[in-house]
C-alpha cells in the first residue's frame, strides 16, 4: 500500500476551533488535578511505547493525551507494511524523548477501535491531542515524511494545547508513571479561560472582549491574537444566510463586501484555499480604498489559520504578486 497523506487541518481550520479550545481547557484541568494529587516521577524510555486495547483506551490514550500527544499505530501481525512502519515509529518515539507517546493497537484484537476511527486499511497512524483525534498518514510512509508529520504534531501540541511532553529518565525503572507538568499559572490564564467559557456559552461578544482584555495587557500574546481573530470571524458569520451570501458573491464579482462575506463563509467551512483565492482575486480587480479593505481582511484571515500554515505562506506570496 502506498502512503497516503491525511490532513491535520482539523487542528487549525475554524470548523474545529471551538472543540480545540474546549479540549485545551480540559487538558489544563487534567494537568492541574494531577498536580494537586502530587504528580509522579520520570518515566523510562521503554514506557514511551505501549500496547493499548479497548479496555484501556480511555486511560492510556485519552487521559494521557492531556499531558502529551499520543500517536496511535494501528497494525496487525499479518500486515507486511506494518512490519516496516512499526519499528520506525518505535525508534522515533525513543528518539523524540517524551515529546510524544506511541500507542500500538492490534486491529485483530480491537475491532471496535478500528471501526470508531473509520480505518479502511492498515497500517494507519492517528494522533490524539488533548482528547482530539487527528489522522496523520496511512501506509508504510518514509522516515522523512514521518519526521515531518511528528514535528508538526509536536508543534501543535505545544502551541495550541500547552503540551510540553513527558520527562524521560534513562535510569528510571520501566512501568513508572509519567511526570505531570506542574507549571505555575500564567498571568492571563484567567482571562483566557473566560474567553473559552464565553465561546462555550455562545457569547461571542464576551469572547471577543475577553481576548481584547488580554491583548490590552499583553499585546504580543499569540493565543489571544489567534482567539480574537477566530471569535471575530465567528461573530461576523453568525446569523447570516449562507445561500444569499453565495448568490451575492456570484452575481456581484466586483462587490468587495460580497466577496469578503463569502470568504468568511469559506473559511468557517474549512475551505481555506478558496477563501484566500477569492480575496486575492478581488485584490487584483480593485484599487484604492477597496483594495486596502480586501487586503486587511485577508491579513485577518491569515491570523485565523496561523502564520506558519503552508496555505498562509503560499497566499502571502500570491498577495505580494497581486499587489506589486
Amino acid at each position: 500500500m502506498q502512503p497516503r497523506n491525511m490532513s491535520m487541518s482539523g487542528v487549525v481550520d475554524l470548523a474545529a476551533v471551538k472543540a480545540a479550545q474546549e479540549a485545551k481547557a480540559k487538558a489544563e484541568q487534567a494537568r492541574a488535578q494531577s498536580a494537586r494529587e502530587g504528580g509522579a516521577g520520570a518515566i523510562s524510555p521503554a514506557d514511551l511505547v505501549i500496547d493499548v486495547d479497548e479496555a484501556g483506551f480511555e486511560r492510556d490514550v485519552l487521559q494521557r493525551s492531556a499531558e502529551v500527544p499520543v500517536v496511535i499505530d494501528f497494525w496487525a501481525e499479518w500486515c507486511e507494511p506494518c512490519k516496516q512502519l512499526s519499528p520506525v515509529l518505535e525508534r522515533l518515539a525513543v528518539e523524540y524523548n517524551g515529546r510524544f507517546l506511541l500507542a500500538k493497537v492490534d486491529v485483530d484484537a480491537n475491532q471496535m477501535l478500528m471501526q470508531q476511527f473509520g480505518i479502511q486499511g492498515i497500517p494507519a497512524v492517528f494522533a490524539v491531542v488533548a482528547g482530539q483525534a487527528l489522522p496523520l498518514f496511512q501506509g508504510a510512509a518514509g522516515e522523512a515524511q514521518i519526521r515531518q508529520t511528528l514535528d508538526q504534531l509536536v508543534q501543535v501540541g505545544e502551541q495550541r494545547f500547552g503540551l510540553t511532553g513527558l520527562t524521560v529518565d534513562p535510569e528510571a525503572e520501566p512501568g513508572g508513571a509519567p511526570e505531570t507538568s506542574d507549571q505555575p499559572a500564567g498571568p492571563h490564564d484567567g482571562l483566557l479561560e473566560a474567553a473559552v467559557q464565553a465561546l462555550d456559552s455562545g457569547d461571542l461578544s464576551g469572547a471577543v472582549q475577553a481576548y481584547k482584555n488580554v491583548l490590552n495587557e499583553d499585546p504580543g500574546n499569540e493565543e489571544a491574537k489567534l482567539g480574537l481573530a477566530q471569535a471575530e470571524l465567528l461573530q461576523r458569520v453568525q446569523g447570516v444566510d449562507p445561500q444569499q451570501v453565495r448568490r451575492d458573491a456570484a452575481d456581484k464579482p466586483a462587490d468587495v463586501r460580497a466577496q469578503i462575506a463569502a470568504a468568511d463563509l469559506d473559511l468557517v467551512g474549512g475551505h481555506v484555499e478558496d477563501a484566500f483565492g477569492r480575496l486575492i482575486e478581488t485584490v487584483q480587480r480593485t484599487v484604492g480604498d477597496d483594495r486596502d479593505t480586501v487586503r486587511m481582511r485577508l491579513l485577518e484571515l491569515f491570523e485565523v489559520v496561523g502564520p506558519d500554515d503552508p496555505r498562509v505562506i503560499a497566499a502571502r506570496r500570491a498577495l505580494a504578486r497581486a499587489l506589486f
